[in-house]
């Protein structure tokens, strides 16, 4: 008899992600994970006391694989660096459907009653600082410039997921080039 194939949660977060990848976040339970690794459900259990805290855990999981696309989205392109998060954010959305749409449409935790609630989500503060440094204009400044380029490609982004629109990058950054002169122009 062969050795009993160890299943850990790495292996299980990396089924739940190829099927989200493949066929959605609502395609994954315990029956097509435990397909996807051709086993048992036991294991799952084993590793994770239910699905709502794998599903915890896979958000995490699925965030950091959209930092490392981001990381080689920058390492593979030649961007100028003020575009790097709207461009890289539209790619994934149209390279990554189903995670751009889990991650940022259905359980983005952005709550927003004022648009400084924008700078209490993780990183996006320390994103604001390193565009202020980009765009050359003070942090106050690049937050408001900032947010109203994350709106911007944020609306193209869902737009593209959802195949309502296909821009080429090359018009992309055209669009997004125009919105960041005018909106720096009119902060100085």
């Amino acid at each position: 008899m062969p050795p009993h194939k160890r299943i850990t949660r790495e292996i299980i977060l990396s089924a739940v992600l190829q099927i989200t990848r493949e066929r959605g976040f609502s395609a994954v339970n315990a029956r097509s994970i435990a397909s996807a690794l051709n086993c048992s459900t036991r294991p799952l259990f084993s590793c994770y006391e239910n699905m709502e805290e794998l599903k915890k855990q896979f958000l995490n999981f699925a965030f950091d694989f959209y930092s490392r696309f981001v990381a080689d989205y920058s390492s593979s392109k030649s961007v100028d660096p003020s575009l790097l998060f709207p461009l890289s954010y539209i790619a994934f959305a149209k390279r990554e459907t189903f995670l751009f749409q889990l991650l940022f449409v259905e359980d983005m935790e952005l709550n927003m009653r004022q648009t400084a609630d924008f700078y209490r989500e993780i990183g996006n503060l320390k994103k604001a600082q390193v565009f202020a440094d980009t765009v050359g204009v003070s942090t106050e400044t690049a937050k408001k410039i900032f947010l109203d380029l994350f709106f911007y490609a944020h609306g193209m982004a869902v737009l593209t997921a959802s195949g309502k629109i296909d821009l080429d990058e090359t018009l992309q950054v055209q669009m997004l080039c125009d919105l960041l002169k005018s909106l720096v122009a009119s902060k100085k």
